[in-house]
């Protein structure tokens, strides 16, 4: 995920009254707030109660602002401990969240006010602790009134393929040597969906094993939530198998009503180097049967970016949002000096034994 850590600091907004009822949700699984959130559009798969209740352990509020009894705008949230700090913060396998306000029907001041004035509500039912932290969904294109309530916000990117176009263009957007690697991996596999979560997480831990990692997610909650997906229809496993029969590389892929999200993947260390590649496209075809857009998760570094240039996407921006307390902040600037001057004298060792 890349992370310029842009902050918009401004003057404390003026505040905006509006006529609506603010309501924090103690308990957002009940069939009650199931049933009053069926009304509201512009959620992503992350939003959906399902996949907060496994991906926290139930652990998750609902911040909601009403107008004349009819919920207009949301925002999930969870709160957990590390150590002495109360920290809210995006739950495992969750790439985005952030608000769900649709768009007010009227003039663009209309609008403007509708979103700051659900904004400002929603904020107000935060939780207080160390460090908030939230990444947007990209339909979310707009964080100004976070910006003036006093949160930092920053700009991280992913890469997206949009619906619409014919699967022999989609194909020529590829670059020349993503193609080959992917027609290469294809003469040598053969591409089967998976549909047994525990045949997928083995296998992803066993990967990790190999290269001394653990499972940063945890195995619980990665193998209930790759069964609900399967088991909802909302996700599926692929697997590229050699021609013995062995899997040596898999992915997992969710979706809603506008995406589909490249979510996982693992493969062994001796697979050929263009099976990633090649669930990808197959996973993209799928996409483009859906009309669904194609979001390959994110930018973390250069090398990932080359890897998703390959297969033609465009960048598109998601928006963070940051409030962190003063203490939690600077124990934060300490430990990133720290890390900083211990990369230092690392690389200065290493000039040392050069003879530099």
């Amino acid at each position: 995920m890349v992370n310029e850590d842009v902050s918009v600091k401004l003057m404390p907004a003026p505040r905006i009254e509006l006529d609506r009822m603010r309501t924090d949700v103690s308990n957002a699984s009940t069939t009650v707030i199931h049933a009053a959130r069926a009304g509201l559009n512009g959620r992503s798969i992350f939003h959906e109660p399902w996949w907060l209740d496994i991906a926290t352990g139930g652990n998750w509020k609902l911040a909601s602002v009403h107008e004349r009894g009819q919920l207009i705008a949301e925002m999930p949230y969870t709160v957990t401990r590390k150590g002495i700090w109360r920290l809210s913060t995006l739950p495992p396998l969750t790439r985005t969240l952030g608000p769900v306000i649709p768009a007010a029907k009227g003039t663009s001041d209309d609008d403007w006010r509708h979103c700051f004035g659900a904004t400002q509500a929603l904020v107000e039912q935060l939780p207080e602790c160390a460090l908030f932290h939230q990444r947007f969904d990209p339909h979310v294109s707009d964080a100004m009134g976070f910006a003036l309530l006093g949160f930092e916000v920053a700009v991280s990117y992913t890469m997206r393929i949009e619906p619409g176009r014919a699967e022999p263009e989609v194909w020529a957007g590829l670059r020349p040597n993503t193609r080959n690697l992917i027609r290469r991996a294809g003469e040598q596999h053969t591409v089967r969906q998976i549909t047994d979560a525990n045949l997928f997480v083995s296998f992803y831990d066993a990967n990790l094993t190999r290269r001394n990692r653990d499972n940063v997610y945890g195995t619980h909650v990665m193998k209930q939530l790759v069964d609900a997906f399967i088991s909802r229809g909302s996700g599926m496993v692929l697997g590229a198998y050699q021609a013995d029969g062995s899997l040596c590389s898999a992915i997992a892929v969710i979706w809603d009503k506008h995406t589909m999200y490249y979510l996982l993947s693992s493969r062994k260390e001796e697979a050929h180097g263009g099976v990633i590649g090649l669930l990808l496209w197959n996973a993209m075809r799928n996409a483009r049967e859906k009309n669904l857009t194609f979001d390959f998760d994110g930018i973390s570094n250069v090398g990932i970016l080359k890897f998703l240039s390959g297969f033609g996407g465009t960048l598109v921006p998601r928006l963070e949002v940051t409030r962190a307390s003063a203490d939690y902040a600077a124990m934060r600037s300490i430990l990133h000096l720290g890390r900083c001057v211990s990369r230092s004298m690392r690389q200065r060792v290493r000039q040392l034994k050069r003879g530099g």
